[in-house]
């Protein structure tokens, strides 16, 4: 017999068992751990189980917050919303429960290691079922699933059998990297990228220091976020200095964060997580008074290309923002969908319109052929 549950708390769920059901996961119980330990305002964390006759065959996390429908529209379109906002406040503001993480890569289900292929759209189903059911519970009445993988065809069919709409997310960047030298990525770019990108090298760089402990720093790593967040257009949640310090501390060596001095001026940090196959950039921050002169976006960029081939790791997955300069270095993009359905079939089909005028590739023509390359 299939039955399901929904905890408020990780530690409700074996650390084994979770991770059993995501193996190699580098978003895995103790990232989740440290994310809730963070406490990150305006958000409520959710675990869904699915269990076959007492064992656990199916989890996902899931979390409760007050989205704002704009928050991945950009450029002309933000400015609109945002009049919007302050002439009608909250009338684009909803409670939403969401399976998936505001601080995870993309939304998956993990699977019990012994679950075959064939049982996990049953177990999908159940699993979004409980979603809705603690939903109601708990008087939400918009349920969303954030970031799918745009291939995965158990996702696509199961949200549509319950009556789901979707529309494109903002794509993951991924660059692949085959390379035995920096000097041959650089080889495989565009001639005008190539050609800027030595010229940049040439100049004198910033100091370059690799850490699993900042708290001496911490002061000033918060500095350089809050001033990044300020300038951002497209961000979902504000980490607090417990995010990242817990993150370096309970991934004991799976997380790094890399600090970029001019002198003695903290000018760029960079939080990452990296095992033997990838390297995930989590958050990049800077003092945009020295981005320009130490060309710091592009020498984090070749920081953690260097990394990546001196170690062997076929892979830097580099986030969700900056299409127009990843689609320039060379990067590939994995497509995610949003899913999501308002209880109220009014609220419903409202949203069925305003999705027209806000969906990310409207408003930010990288974001949109970077999107376009994943269809």
């Amino acid at each position: 017999m299939i039955t399901t549950q929904a905890f408020a708390t990780i530690r409700a769920l074996q650390r084994s068992a979770w991770n059993d059901c995501f193996p190699g996961a580098l978003e895995d119980w103790d990232y989740y751990v440290a994310v809730e330990n963070a406490a990150i305002e305006d958000f409520q964390w959710r675990y869904l189980a699915v269990y076959d006759n007492g064992t656990l065959v199916a989890v996902a996390p899931a979390f409760i917050t007050h989205y704002r429908l704009d928050t991945t529209v950009s450029g002309v379109g933000k400015r609109l919303t945002t009049r919007l906002q302050r002439v009608w406040p909250g009338a684009l503001q909803l409670g939403l429960y969401a399976v998936g993480s505001p601080v995870a890569e993309r939304c998956d289900v993990g699977f019990a290691s012994d679950v075959p292929a064939a049982r996990r759209p049953l177990l999908l189903k159940h699993l979004l079922h409980a979603a809705r059911q603690d939903a109601d519970d708990l008087g939400i009445g918009l349920l969303a699933v954030k970031d799918a993988p745009s291939h995965d065809p158990h996702w696509r069919e199961s949200c549509r059998a319950a009556g789901f709409q979707s529309m494109p997310s903002l794509p993951t960047g991924v660059l692949p990297l085959p390379y035995g030298s920096v000097d041959a990525y650089l080889g495989s770019l565009g001639k005008s990228t190539r050609k800027d990108l030595r010229r940049k090298l040439r100049a004198p760089g910033p100091r370059v220091e690799w850490r699993d402990n900042i708290d001496d720093v911490l002061p000033e790593v918060m500095r350089l976020y809050e001033a990044t967040l300020t300038r951002a257009e497209l961000q979902f949640e504000r980490l607090p200095a417990d995010y990242f310090t817990g993150v370096l501390e309970r991934l004991e060596g799976r997380a790094v964060c890399v600090l970029y001095w001019v002198d003695e001026q903290l000018v760029a940090f960079n939080l990452m997580l990296r095992d033997e196959h990838r390297l995930v950039d989590k958050f990049f921050g800077h003092d945009v008074a020295f981005t320009r002169d130490h060309n710091l976006y592009f020498r984090s960029w070749l920081t953690n290309v260097d990394y990546c081939i001196q170690h062997k790791i076929a892979a830097y997955e580099c986030g969700q923002a900056g299409y127009a300069s990843k689609l320039r270095l060379g990067c590939e993009f994995q497509g995610n969908q949003v899913f999501f359905r308002h209880r109220n079939r009014l609220v419903n089909g409202l949203l069925a319109l305003v999705k027209l005028f806000i969906r990310p590739d409207r408003s930010d023509p990288a974001m949109a052929a970077a999107i376009s390359e994943t269809r």
